[in-house]
């Protein structure tokens, strides 16, 4: 296995060229992004909006077509070459690794009738960390799309690419995914950020003018053993909590269609502390997306920070699904010069937060509430700043 490096469109099809050779057929290049959610936490089940960003931190996939039916798998920087074939029936196989991600992309466009007149060698390294909250996996999956429906012709749109990637989670992984991560790494654009309405699975680009600030990525490095049962709980909750509401007259499809101003009207009827208070984060995240996405049209990033700020204390308060790890992170973050605001990302008991950090005091921060954030919890996180990035594209060198 080779030491991980930052890599290059350039360096990975020289190595392209090592794993697989020279021939008089083109290698296509392909880069998909990893992603962050601004705002907007736990509410896409509730019939809300979200409001994520693709960053400058891609996966690369290399690929070219052979002369016979043979579909050959190499990442860079993971051992092990996958071989399979184009009649393959393709099915999950523990196994097959980071393979099974690959493969359920193409059992979907199987089953959309598509066909592979041939096979194809492919290369995949990522500058993405695995594991790390940021959408890796569907970095791959989207990323893998693009490059086999537009070296095959396929001429898949963008939300074409974003649904077969949810797809292959539900049908092949077995991971109950929203549509989230996939639809910002297939559709995302540098400079701007997507109102995202996951029901409709619609969305509106917004200007991400952060001007000197820039957001920083702050993993907690915690294994999240909790999270699944945790929000098939909270999803149930909130479920109670509509169905509460709606028994007493309220007429909404789902909690994200209550105002503020109406739920402090009707909300006493959930006489259930718990519930109430599940019902109270969906309401108010929702309005903290929308007051979001006025706040960057207006290029108010204070306010902007302030709303993160808010949105963290909901889901450590209203929702609990923080955890220490997360907490001292944006905590930490709060204290430090040029932060104006972070909040934990993602569906909690660990992962990732993110704060939005002066240009200037990023090296500063990342030190400070390293060593914080190891004090506390007694072994390190991992830490990077970024910009916007695009979503799913081809490059040519």
């Amino acid at each position: 296995m080779k030491e991980k490096y930052d890599i290059t469109p350039a360096a990975l099809q020289e190595e392209f060229f090592g794993v697989y050779g020279k021939n008089d057929k083109e290698v296509n290049l392909f880069a998909s992004p990893a992603r962050i959610n601004i705002i907007g936490e736990h509410i896409d089940y509730n019939g809300g909006k979200v409001f994520p960003a693709a960053i400058d931190k891609y996966l690369y996939v290399a690929i070219r077509k052979r002369d016979d039916s043979k579909i050959v798998y190499n990442d860079l920087f993971f051992p092990g070459t996958y071989e399979f074939d184009t009649d393959t029936e393709f099915k999950f196989a523990k196994e097959n690794d980071y393979a099974n991600f690959l493969n359920g992309i193409l059992s979907c466009m199987k089953k959309q009738g598509l066909s592979f007149p041939c096979g194809f060698d492919c290369l995949i390294a990522s500058n993405v960390p695995s594991a790390g909250g940021i959408s890796s996996s569907s970095a791959l999956e989207c990323g893998f799309a693009w490059a086999v429906s537009e070296t095959f012709g396929f001429n898949l749109s963008r939300k074409d690419i974003a649904l077969m990637g949810q797809q292959s989670e539900h049908e092949f992984m077995n991971v109950n995914c929203g549509i989230m991560d996939q639809y910002i790494i297939a559709t995302g654009k540098k400079d701007t950020a997507e109102v995202l309405d996951c029901a409709k699975v619609e969305h509106e680009y917004v200007p991400l003018n952060l001007g000197d600030y820039r957001f920083v990525v702050m993993n907690t490095k915690k294994q999240r053993k909790l999270a699944d049962s945790k929000y098939n709980e909270r999803r149930a909750q909130c479920e109670e909590g509509l169905a509460i509401l709606q028994k007493n007259g309220v007429n909404i499809p789902d909690l994200c269609s209550l105002s503020v101003e109406e739920f402090n009207k009707v909300g006493s009827c959930i006489t259930d502390d718990v519930i109430y208070r599940r019902v109270r984060h969906c309401v108010t995240e929702m309005d903290r997306v929308l007051k979001a996405v006025d706040a960057l049209k207006a290029n108010n990033l204070i306010e902007l920070g302030q709303l993160l700020y808010g949105s963290h204390n909901s889901l450590r308060d209203d929702y609990e699904v923080t955890g220490i790890e997360l907490d001292t992170l944006v905590e930490q973050a709060s204290k430090q010069p040029g932060c104006i605001g972070a909040r934990m990302t993602g569906a909690g008991f660990g992962g990732c937060a993110i704060a939005l950090v002066h240009k200037d005091n990023v090296d500063d921060f990342i030190k400070n509430v390293g060593t914080e954030y190891k004090k506390v919890v007694g072994y390190e996180g991992a830490f990077f700043g970024c910009s916007s990035g695009d979503g799913v594209n081809q490059l040519y060198l």
